[in-house]
């Protein structure tokens, strides 16, 4: 039980030091994907429907861009939120390293 305590210790002050890059990120999806909206001429909550689900990679297909300025925007969502996405797991991946270390006693980091 302790391990996880302090992986949700470790994993929640990660997300506070870097929330204003994180919410830096999720601002500038939220506003790329309101010019992709705009553009396309789709209401605002399919347009941050868009680009959410381009942001995390999924990308259903149900709605696409249809011109050449809002495929490139649609790409910069996606590069934006594989970034946030690599950061958040970043974070998880340090938590739970630390939460190892400190369970068995380990001073130094783990080496391959």
């Amino acid at each position: 039980m302790e391990l996880l305590l302090d992986f949700v210790k470790t994993y929640l002050s990660g997300l506070l030091h870097l929330w204003p890059f994180i919410m830096l990120m999720v601002v500038a999806i939220a506003a790329i994907g309101f010019q992709v909206g705009k553009i396309e001429r789709w209401t605002l909550s399919n347009a941050m429907y868009f680009a959410f689900v381009t942001a995390t990679t999924v990308g259903y297909g149900d709605m696409r861009p249809t011109t050449q300025r809002t495929k490139w925007l649609a790409i910069l969502i996606a590069l934006i939120g594989v970034l946030l996405t690599g950061l958040i797991v970043a974070i998880g991946l340090e938590a739970v390293s630390y939460a190892f270390r400190e369970a068995h006693g380990v001073t130094a980091p783990i080496s391959p």
